[in-house]
């Protein structure tokens, strides 16, 4: 063989290799995840040829496919589809999925792994194809006060209330909200007109503000974050004192920090980290977190889940503590500001955590997923996510919640014959073009009942509640009465 002719062959030979490569890549390693692109039209045309399982809140379908006439053969309909578009998302011919929609889609539609077997099975039998519900662990009392709450008062943020003791999400609010029903037609037209009129809505009703979006400033509530931190290290108890100014200079800076009220932190030469937390000060912590290590709190922050990739199994966007530069910028952020910046989910899972005794639990919007016959085809267990604190650290910062509820900033949280702990917060969102202040986000965190924890709640309202408040709402007076509300939800059961 001479030898140009053994260079093509062993080109098509190696072409071959790549190509055989390839194939098998795309067609058994990357399959599971090309099925599961939302973006993928194909996976989704397929779809309408099964009939697609149910999102179920407490076993009744809140998603749900119905027979039709057309040649779609069904349509998607959801059931309150406002009051559960945080969870369920929408599944649309197209725009694709989103949600729990996108997330469960193998299962929803019938083309995961666990039902391979089934599928065949009912190929043999001409039974019509069919997929899997997915039962959620949504509180339906809990979902229906977060949203009536918050949309009642025409509220523009995000909800989350956990059971700390597992992880279970009892209830996930964003408002302003959508109808997923209106992008899931069988008329492309309407899609795309009601999709187009959504997405450039100033509001942003798409955006899920309970786990992802443009992130708060936590505020205050982060203070719990750099209590933990402080606490943990050995540098502070809750009877630490602290000196007692109105005003402080911020160190290796001119610029000079207040606490909210204005004034000292009570009326002592001296306070304490407890009077701190119940009075939401912003010196005292400011001058604790100084004395620590610049990533001592971003740290602590980390374990309690910041800057963690997180599945619930809807994607999560990362809360933000990054470490700050200077001493200046790292009291801005041990009271919430600066660069740090945080989802309503991620706040609830600190408070969840410091219920649970100092371990955080996996947050998990599946309970199980239910085949057609009823068959329980998988069941998610509650699992581990961290321990960022011990229980001594947990029961300290428990103990500073609880007498913020009893006297403090968070009472309009208290609950009749219920012990309850709770953090108010008000995060600063810097100036316009024009140098006006941006409202405030307002928020609460808390948890139920102190003895014995069965929810942990978190509350973000932007905008200073809105123009039905001047945009200047209380912290410890408009999150604090959703927060209530959920928990009495709960609790009430």
């Amino acid at each position: 063989m001479n030898k140009p002719l053994k260079f093509i062959t062993r080109a098509v030979f190696a072409m071959f290799i790549v190509l055989f490569f390839s194939v098998t890549m795309i067609q058994f390693v990357q399959s599971d995840d090309l099925r599961a692109n939302a973006l993928n039209s194909r996976t989704l045309m397929n779809s309408y040829k099964v009939e697609r399982g149910s999102i179920l809140v407490d076993g009744d379908p809140i998603a749900f496919s119905t027979p039709t006439d057309d040649d779609f053969r069904f349509v998607r309909q959801y059931s309150d589809g406002p009051l559960y578009a945080p969870i369920t998302g929408y599944f649309s011919r197209t725009q694709g999925m989103t949600g729990l929609e996108a997330a469960m889609n193998q299962d929803l539609s019938g083309s995961g792994n666990a039902q391979f077997f089934t599928r065949i099975m009912n190929t043999l039998n001409g039974v019509d194809p069919q997929g899997s519900s997915v039962e959620t662990t949504i509180d339906p009392a809990a979902q229906q006060a977060a949203y009536t709450a918050m949309t009642q008062n025409g509220f523009e943020g995000g909800v989350v209330a956990l059971d700390p003791k597992t992880g279970r999400i009892l209830a996930m609010t964003s408002t302003p909200g959508f109808d997923p029903s209106v992008l899931s037609s069988n008329s492309d037209a309407d899609i795309i007109t009601n999709y187009r009129q959504l997405n450039e809505d100033p509001t942003q009703p798409l955006q899920n503000r309970a786990i992802a979006g443009d992130l708060y400033h936590p505020g205050s509530v982060y203070k719990l974050v750099s209590s933990a931190a402080a606490i943990e290290a050995g540098e502070a108890t809750p009877s630490t004192e602290f000196d007692n100014p109105a005003q402080w200079k911020l160190p290796q800076s001119s610029s000079i920090l207040q606490n909210a009220s204005r004034t000292s932190c009570g009326s002592g030469e001296k306070t304490t980290l407890e009077q701190a937390i119940v009075l939401s000060c912003n010196i005292p912590i400011a001058e604790m977190t100084t004395k620590l290590d610049a990533d001592a709190v971003p740290k602590m922050a980390e374990k309690f889940g910041f800057g963690q990739d997180l599945s619930i199994p809807t994607p999560v966007t990362p809360s933000q503590s990054p470490v700050p530069e200077s001493k200046a910028q790292v009291a801005l952020a041990s009271i919430g500001q600066q660069d740090v910046r945080a989802t309503p989910l991620q706040i609830a899972m600190v408070s969840a955590g410091i219920a649970n005794k100092g371990t955080v639990m996996q947050p998990m919007l599946v309970d199980k997923v239910i085949t057609p016959d009823l068959n329980v085809e998988k069941e998610f267990a509650p699992e581990e996510f961290s321990r960022p604190i011990s229980k001594d650290t947990a029961e300290d910062i428990t103990e500073m919640m609880e007498r913020g509820v009893e006297e403090g900033l968070a009472q309009k949280a208290a609950i009749d014959g219920v012990r309850v702990a709770g953090k108010t917060g008000t995060a600063e969102n810097g100036t316009d073009a024009d140098g006006n202040q941006l409202p405030y986000t307002l928020w609460f965190t808390g948890f139920a009942p102190v003895d014995d924890p069965q929810v942990a709640v978190a509350v973000a309202i932007a905008n200073g509640g809105g123009e039905a408040y001047g945009y200047d709402g209380g912290s410890y007076e408009l999150p604090t009465a959703v927060a209530k509300q959920v928990m009495e939800a709960v609790l009430s059961e």
